[in-house]
């Protein structure tokens, strides 16, 4: 038996190419068998031939969301663990990859130690700190537009709507990263 076949396997997706090959360097390195992928059609060809033990998800890539790639895998085996990992973090997007099966959700810069970490947990921890800071104006904004979005399945121009915006600034307030707590 390889040494391949004695590690676990992980689907790492993500559409940033540089960004992919280091994480999955890192991965291979700490013992898992990765395979990666750009985009969910991609990860979802890769997954129904073998399905995972772990995966490492992106939230935002072209084309269908991390959060269909989260429901798909959970679809395929209820027992892959999942993380969520995006630089567009937000409430709703969080909540919905739990309930979609996500193990756990990290926002980005995150490394492969976190990760791993991650990965690892199976239960939460109660002790984790609160924060006695409200979220900003900025930050409200973001969260609630991102809970809108949601709401019309990623439909920019229903959101719009929803939210008496115009289509083409909603789309700039969707290119900006989310504003820091």
């Amino acid at each position: 038996m390889s040494d391949q076949a004695d590690r676990a396997s992980l689907l790492l997706v993500d559409d940033d190419a540089t960004f992919r090959q280091v994480l999955a360097r890192a991965l291979e390195k700490r013992g898992f068998a990765v395979s990666s992928a750009a985009d969910v059609d991609a990860a979802s060809a890769l997954a129904a031939a073998n399905p995972p033990e772990y995966a490492v998800i992106d939230l935002k890539m072209p084309g269908p969301s991390g959060l269909v790639l989260v429901q798909r895998l959970k679809e395929l085996d209820a027992e892959t663990r999942i993380v969520m990992l995006t630089g567009y973090a937000s409430i709703a997007t969080a909540v919905e990859a739990i309930k979609l099966g996500a193990t756990h959700y990290l926002a980005k810069p995150a490394d492969a130690d976190d990760i791993v970490a991650a990965l690892m947990r199976s239960e939460g921890d109660p002790h984790l700190p609160v924060s006695g800071n409200p979220l900003t104006v900025e930050r409200l904004e973001w969260e609630h537009i991102q809970k809108v979005l949601s709401e019309h399945d990623g439909n920019i121009s229903a959101t719009a709507r929803a939210l008496k915006m115009h289509r083409r600034t909603l789309q700039r307030k969707l290119a900006k990263r989310p504003v820091r707590e």
